[in-house]
């Protein structure tokens, strides 16, 4: 399960100034992709009558931004999840894609921010951005396509140490972007959902299993105390995350959290796709990918292990804090347990 920040939106930076106008002929007005409806009704359950006003805008923001920034919007069906995303192409015709965020959306400045840190050699590059109007509309960004753009999840269907072989690579690139900048929450932001569930369930693990919960917590604590130097982090580096660059693997959709460099290996190893297909020996699978990157990044297994085990169990947290279906809580204290059962061995 992808991992999820801190809901207080601790750390969010400063937004910077209106967009740029753009130079060339004005666009055509933009063709208005079909809004699934599975995705607006997800919209509607999490953000309530705010998330409905949004939906009616979206043709609004749509035609807003491809004036401002001179775009055409395309038809082309795009997958989506939290945000809506659409393929455009500039006035210069380089493709692009606008990712449009409701007001609730809190972490879209650290997005920002965190991609123009790692660098378009690293992540998708951040063409344009509207942060200003982020309460009243939800705010947008503009990037660059990745091309041909495939995620690393067909990669890992066919061969699923190759795929961890590359992210690997990705996570060393992404942490050489240099120290951390200011403005963006920590691992122990992240780490406090484990007393903010506390306090919600009487002191106790609540729905979660306590023999899970329990060890998750006091290692969590441990590993911190002990963490080496911050850099910045993607904070949730899973298949879906990494697309085909063509000579390179690129990251996109950074959270943005500063931590040790280990710290993210745990949302790509726990990423076992249980919503789409069932994946052999999982245990096996989990152990493979953990012993890899250890490997590769150079770091003690035992480590690595116990932040996967730890961040499965915190992912957890945060579904029953959001409200999340049981089905996904089920499965994550399932993976859970099969990292616990990994730890010392």
């Amino acid at each position: 399960m992808p991992a999820r920040p801190d809901p207080s939106g601790a750390g969010a930076r400063r937004p910077p100034g209106r967009p740029r106008r753009p130079v060339g002929p004005p666009p055509e007005p933009a063709d208005i992709p079909v809004i699934p409806d599975d995705f607006a009704e997800d919209v509607r359950l999490r953000c309530g009558a705010d998330g409905e006003r949004w939906l009616r805008d979206l043709p609004g923001l749509l035609n807003r931004y491809s004036r401002r920034w001179g775009l055409r919007i395309s038809a082309e069906p795009f997958p989506l999840s939290y945000n809506y995303v659409v393929a455009a192409r500039r006035h210069d015709g380089t493709d692009a894609v606008l990712k449009l965020c409701h007001p609730r959306t809190v972490e879209l400045p650290l997005e920002a921010a965190a991609l123009r840190h790692f660098g378009p050699r690293r992540a998708a590059e951040v063409l344009d951005a509207d942060l200003v109007g982020i309460e009243e509309y939800g705010g947008a960004l503009l990037l660059g396509r990745v091309r041909p753009g495939e995620s690393l999840v067909a990669t890992a269907a066919a061969d699923d140490l190759r795929a961890t072989s590359a992210a690997a690579e990705v996570m060393r690139v992404l942490h050489e972007a240099g120290p951390p900048p200011d403005g963006f929450p920590s691992v122990a932001d992240w780490g406090a959902g484990f007393a903010r569930h506390r306090a919600a369930h009487g002191g106790g693990a609540g729905p979660l299993p306590a023999e899970l919960f329990e060890p998750a917590e006091r290692l969590f604590a441990e590993l911190l105390a002990g963490s080496a130097p911050p850099v910045l982090l993607h904070g949730d580096l899973h298949h879906d995350n990494i697309l085909d660059g063509g000579d390179r693997w690129v990251a996109i959709d950074p959270k943005g959290v500063t931590g040790e460099p280990c710290y993210e290996a745990g949302a790509l190893v726990r990423n076992l796709w249980q919503d789409r297909y069932d994946t052999p020996d999982e245990a096996g699978t989990l152990r493979r990918r953990i012993g890899l990157l250890a490997d590769e990044l150079a770091v003690d297994r035992e480590r690595l292990a116990g932040w996967c085990f730890a961040q499965a169990v915190l992912s957890a947290v945060w579904l029953v804090e959001d409200g999340e279906d049981p089905g996904d809580v089920r499965a994550a204290v399932r993976t859970a347990g099969l990292l616990h059962g990994l730890l010392g061995g």
